[in-house]
Parts: structure tokens; sequence; C-alpha cells
């Protein structure tokens, strides 16, 4: 009984299910791996790809994952330093709104993937064209949420302030944005995520360093363990930027959370 009890406590760990699942799918690809003995080129086994992480020295790992990092971050606080703004002039706007919301969607259609040539072309190959890159990915979530965020504040308490005659700038920040705080860490979730797709996708283009850039030149040369480990540690960094966000908005933000701060 107490067994039966434990256990099931354990399975209702918010982390148990996730992490039992991961290793199960981890072994079974290791089994597969060794019973078919599938070559390393084609699909390396989990240990194959531990011991891709040998393959280089630390010093240069960190200088890979710091080279994408630092693109990801700037980028990533430079659509929010231009999408949150955009979001309140559509928002107040609807002249604006009409005009620029039509572009924007064009902008997010076009494929980051042939941009990306053109901006190295523009830009130069330092980091301005891989910022630019990251950026276009990560502002257009946030400029959505953003707005929609922002239009989902009552409207009594609009039509309030207005009959207080409250100001247009304490309108927004303090009646519209407190409204708009989960929708913006919505967004700042999925764009923390979507910016290191931007900063990879741009090291595949032109660079010289980077996780991207990294992979690209494993695969060239048939060095699938240490690409895949590459894959991994992009994958760990996207995790710990999404945590991260979520951190900032569990401590600044409480109230915003669905189940906490009320």
């Amino acid at each position: 009984m107490r067994q039966s009890r434990s256990f099931r406590s354990l399975v209702d760990m918010p982390f148990f299910l996730p992490a039992a699942t991961f290793a199960l799918v981890v072994i079974l690809w290791q089994l597969v791996a060794d019973v078919f003995a599938i070559p390393s080129f084609i699909l390396p086994s989990p240990t194959r790809i531990l011991g891709g992480f040998g393959q280089i020295d630390l010093a240069r790992w960190l200088e890979h994952v710091w080279a994408t990092l630092r693109i990801a971050l700037i980028g990533y606080l430079l659509s929010i330093a231009i999408s949150l703004p955009i979001a309140i002039m559509l928002v107040r706007s609807k002249l604006l709104s009409r005009a620029f919301y039509p572009i924007l969607v064009v902008i997010q259609s076009v494929p980051v993937v042939a941009v990306a040539p053109i901006m190295i072309v523009v830009l130069g190959s330092e980091d301005a064209p891989r910022i630019v890159i990251t950026c276009l990915i990560t502002f257009f979530p946030l400029v959505v949420s953003t707005a929609t965020g922002l239009m989902a504040t009552p409207e009594e308490l609009i039509e309030l302030s207005k009959s207080l005659r409250a100001p247009a700038w304490r309108e927004v920040t303090q009646i519209r944005l407190p409204y708009a705080v989960p929708y913006i860490f919505s967004a700042l979730k999925i764009s923390i995520t979507l910016a290191v797709i931007g900063a990879v996708v741009a090291e595949f283009v032109a660079a010289e360093k980077g996780i991207g850039y990294f992979i690209q030149f494993s695969t060239s040369f048939f060095k699938l363990p240490e690409a895949w480990a590459g894959l991994v540690i992009l994958v760990i960094m996207s995790l710990v930027l999404f945590q991260a966000v979520a951190v900032v908005q569990r401590v600044l933000f409480p109230w915003s959370l669905p189940n906490e701060g009320r």
C-alpha cells in the first residue's frame, strides 16, 4: 500500500513522466542502433553521440556556444525593443493597424532562409546580418501576442479611464499593459526558442564559429556523432533560455500565472 502511494506520488511529480519517456526513447534508440548495426554516419547511437562531445575540447565548445548564444540574445532583445512599441501603435491607431499590419504579415511570410544570403551581401559577414535574421524570426509573435493582450483589456476600464481624463500613456502603462502581460510572456517563451533557430540559420549561411557552423562543418565531413552532439547542445540551450523566461515571469509577475499569485 505504501509502495503504491509512493509510486503514485512519484508519477505525479511534474518532471517524472517526461524524464522517464525520454530515457525510454534513448534506451530503444541504443538497442535499435546496436541490433541492426546502423552506421554512425547514418544514425549514431546515443553512446556515440556522447563520444562526439569528446572530439572537441571544452574551450572550443564554449566558444561555439557563446557565439550562438550571444547572437540569439542580442536579436531577441532587439526584437522586444521593436515589437512592443509597434504593438502599442497598432492598438492605439486603427489607421496604422490597417496600413502596417499587412506589411508585417508579408515580412513574416518571406522565408528567412531565402533572405539570409541577401542580408549577408547587404550587411556584410559580421554580426549585423545574423542579429537582423534573428530579429526577423522573433519579432512577429511578440507583436501579435502583445497587440492581442492590449486589446483584451475590458472595455469598461478603458471607458473609466477616459471619463477620468487619464492621459493616453497612463491608459497604456497602467491598464492595457498589465492585462497584456500573460500574452507577452507567452510570446517571449516562444520567441526565445525561435531566437536560437534564427542564430543557427544565420550561421548556416555565413559564420566562422557557433553551433550552427559546427554542425554544418561536422556534417560536411560525415562526422555525425559530433553533429548530433551540437544538436543536443542547441536543445539544452533552448530549454534553459525557455525556463529562464519562465522564471522571470514567476519572480517578477507571479499574478500573471494562471494558478499562482492569487
